[in-house]
């Protein structure tokens, strides 16, 4: 009892009303029995789906036909077992209610002098405090939650073949470009979660990281615009949750998925073994793809009067891996332990093949040649330990434990030649980084009654990231022994301590309340060869965030608040300069600091009719933004780099509108736009080599449309399109393209399988894809086409014996952590 008052007692400091919860948690239920007899009740309760006796429920008598005061009252034991005692001769009715289960009113037999035995009384689950909305007419593709978003990508046909980035650019709120950078509501600054997992490979880029989950894994995704206290405080634009599948029944069963197109082709093999407590899980999957590019870069410097144009052709090949094992076990009834083994691998290779042309003033261009080899090579490993108690319904202890390590490397070679091809000399980049996390963390959650919810937990984060790099220069007839090579290093230590409150409550007015604060400590310990010990000094956090709703009928209406931080990531500090291109360098930043957004954030939705619809506005406010800059190079003429910095600050103004139509039963159509209008202030280089100010504004929006239709004979056809605005940058704006695709699938008898066939942009050869980019030193062009004409057919088997669901609670850490570099 001591405990439960504490508790209640930090709810108290949350909702500023002391003597209202004080009075909470003295006051007796008022429970009087006035006359004492020899008649007994005895019962058992159990979840009414799972048949498992129910825990700690409250047991109250009332003698009739008097309904309001009870008389006497027990609560369950462990076995879900009560006894009420002492009876006089009548009759009694009985209230069984718990956390998680609705309410149930039962009339017991006549008591006299004897015991009156109820078995099994069944409690119904109760969905009270998740407040979740199903999507009417689009209940199995878009499901909207409190804090979130969850989009079913099984239904999604179109993808089916593809990767994790096929099923992202489908998803309302998201956009995805064609370099496969990821941004929710305009923003990059977000954290992808696997299964509520970080993964190292993720730190080092979302973007490739996404190539190696095949979209026939995934389950659904999972957009929270909302984090609660819970949650990392990293993510200023949100994040973004991918849920792969995994078979929790009760036998064996294996699952065999593959596709083959003109531009990428996939084999995936997933099984899952369970009987009674132990289960394990084991999938993994191949993804080759191969596919053309085209690249051209014009850049005029306005100091030297230097014109470059670049055009190259370029082949894509690449091979990605994801395999994983999981393992659980239940100790006890109400105990679990699990484990989990998660390996990817990358190899991503492109061949360019560049003319090049420089002309100074109106002088003759001078012609050269390139052929680039660029190799992006990782591996990397998650392994994690997680155990869960369940003291009774929604009170639950979880403690977590996560190791992860990537190494990365990005190595390129580049021949140079005259213009009559003639070999002039070499360049060479090699760059190999790791990045490796180990965390901790501990939650616990429990109920203050059936309308109030308390979490509260503790987390650490122990990171450390290390890359070397070196570059080597020849003329055409040096010797290997005698070439000029430099490099260097970074060492970067990151440890994060941080705890939580989040409290959430329930009114019987259908108002629904979370609120919670989380303090974090951020220590930085980095240095390189070059600049020695860099001076960041730590830094702490308290991040508020609160999420209310409304349902008013079918509708729902909410709002909410939060606090976010976003550290930068590997990418972006990096100091290895990338030299692919000699007249557009790019290099991370070490001395980048996080950037701070507050969000603000108002919605509405439910169904008109035949439609659902959800809108919402919202507005972000960061300070110390973290935005690709480029910069004038005086060594090499005609040259910029491209780099991080602290731009200053960026606000971003917005709305969303999705809509559903139910047609018909078998037919569905669906769309989304979402608008958004920034304002970035920051500096750029001048022409006397000081910072000026720069400031840049503009509107940015995305579009979505899909129809699907359910045919006779198990057929269904499915159509989608895409069209992504302008994105706006500091200096400049990287251009807008379209996508879209058609497919058909045939599901066999039982869902036992699956085949298909799908088309993406097969009117258009390849997709063109423009950026602008100027300051007071230059002037940058980028043409960037993509060969995304394509055709894969698909085919799905699943064998095994499928016996009876088994409902488990799983735990997992999630680092909602580090910023990511951004694509050009």
């Amino acid at each position: 009892m001591k405990i439960h008052q504490t508790l209640i007692m930090i709810i108290c400091l949350l909702v500023g009303s002391q003597a209202t919860c004080l009075a909470q948690a003295t006051v007796k239920p008022d429970v009087k029995i006035t006359e004492k007899g020899l008649g007994k009740i005895a019962g058992n309760v159990v979840d009414s789906i799972s048949a498992n006796p129910v825990e700690y429920v409250t047991v109250a008598l009332f003698k009739m036909p008097d309904l309001i005061k009870p008389v006497n009252g027990a609560m369950s034991d462990d076995k879900g077992k009560f006894t009420l005692s002492e009876l006089v001769t009548g009759s009694y009715a009985i209230k069984i209610s718990s956390m998680g289960y609705q309410e149930k009113w039962i009339t017991a037999p006549k008591v006299d002098d004897n015991t009156v035995a109820l078995k099994n009384v069944k409690l119904s689950s109760s969905a009270r405090l998740l407040n979740e909305v199903s999507v009417t007419g689009q209940a199995s593709l878009i499901e909207e939650k409190v804090d979130r978003l969850v989009y079913n990508a099984e239904k999604d046909l179109t993808a089916k073949g593809g990767d994790a980035t096929e099923i992202l650019r489908n998803v309302p709120l998201l956009s995805v470009d064609l370099d496969g950078n990821v941004s929710l509501r305009g923003s990059q600054n977000i954290r992808v979660l696997i299964n509520n997992k970080p993964s190292t490979i993720l730190a080092a880029s979302i973007a490739d990281a996404l190539k190696q989950i095949p979209a026939d894994q995934i389950k659904s995704v999972e957009v929270i615009t909302s984090p609660s206290a819970k949650y990392d405080a990293e993510g200023s634009g949100g994040i973004i949750n991918i849920i792969t599948k995994k078979n929790n029944i009760e036998g064996m069963s294996l699952t065999i998925d593959s596709g083959i197109g003109n531009r990428a082709s996939t084999l995936g093999l997933s099984g899952s073994y369970r009987k009674r407590k132990f289960g394990i899980n084991l999938n993994g999957s191949g993804r080759a793809i191969y596919n053309k590019a085209i690249y051209d870069f014009t850049q005029h410097t306005i100091l030297t009067d230097i014109t470059t144009n670049q055009y190259s052709n370029a082949k894509h090949l690449g091979g990605f891996g994801n395999y994983a094992l999981g393992l659980d076990y239940d100790l006890k009834k109400n105990e679990s332990l699990s484990a989990g083994v998660r390996f990817g691998t990358r190899g991503f290779s492109r061949k360019q093949d560049m003319s090049v042309s420089q002309q100074v003033g109106n002088a003759a261009p001078t012609l050269s040649g390139r052929d680039i080899d660029s190799k992006d090579f990782a591996n990397s490993v998650d392994v994690n330990l997680d155990y869960i108690k369940i003291i009774r319904p929604q009170t639950e202890l979880s403690i977590s434990t996560l190791y992860s390590r990537a190494d990365l490397t990005n190595n390129s070679d580049a021949s140079l030649f005259s213009a009559s091809r003639q070999l002039q000399g070499t360049q060479k980049n090699d760059n190999k980084s790791n990045n490796q996390e180990a965390t901790i963390q501990a939650d616990y959650t429990t109920p203050i009654n059936k309308f109030q919810l308390l979490e509260f937990g503790a987390k650490g984060i122990f990171r450390s990231v290390k890359s070397n790099y070196s570059y080597s220069f020849s003329q055409a007839v040096t010797s290997p022994e005698n070439l000029d090579i430099t490099g260097g290093n970074l060492e970067y230590g990151q440890n994060v301590g941080a705890a939580y409150l989040s409290y959430m409550l329930t009114t019987r007015s259908k108002w629904t309340v979370k609120a919670g604060a989380r303090y974090e400590l951020t220590a930085i310990d980095a240095s390189t060869r070059k600049t020695g010990k860099i001076n960041i000094p730590t830094y702490q956090n308290l991040v508020p965030s609160i999420a209310i709703s409304k349902a008013a009928g079918p509708f729902t209406f909410k709002g909410g608040y939060n606090r976010r931080i976003q550290r930068p990531g590997i990418q972006q500090l990096n100091p290895n300069i990338n030299i692919v291109n000699p007249q557009n360098l790019m290099t991370g930043n070490p001395q980048l600091r996080p950037e701070l957004t507050d969000n603000y954030e108002l919605s509405s939705s439910g169904p008109v009719g035949k439609f659902y619809i959800n809108a919402a506005v919202f507005t972000r406010q960061t300070a110390r933004a973290i935005s690709q800059v480029r910069i004038p190079i005086d060594s090499i003429e005609g040259a910029t780099l491209t780099t991080y910095r602290n731009i200053g600050k960026q606000h971003d103004y917005g709305a969303n509108l999705y809509v559903s139509w139910q047609i018909l039963p078998v037919w569905s159509v669906n769309g989304s736009i979402d608008a958004y209008y920034s304002i970035l202030n920051g500096v750029s280089a001048g022409r006397d080599g000081a910072n000026i100010a720069v400031t840049n504004h503009g509107w940015y929006a995305n579009k979505r449309f899909m129809t699907q239709i359910s045919l006779p004979n198990n057929w269904k056809v499915q159509a989608n399109g895409m069209f992504n605005g302008k994105a706006l940058q500091l200096q400049g704006r990287m251009g807008g393209y379209m996508l879209y695709s058609f497919g058909f699938r045939k599901d066999f008898k039982g869902n036992k399988g699956s085949l298909g066939i799908t088309g993406d942009n097969i009117f258009s050869k390849s997709i063109k894809v423009s950026g602008d980019f100027s300051s007071p030193l230059f002037v940058q062009t980028t043409r960037n086409q993509l060969i995304n004409r394509g055709v894969r057919l698909t085919f799905s088997y699943k064998i095994g014996k499928i016996g009876t669901d088994v409902k488990r609670k799983t735990k997992g850490i999630k680092n909602t952590d580090v910023k990511e570099g951004e694509g050009n």
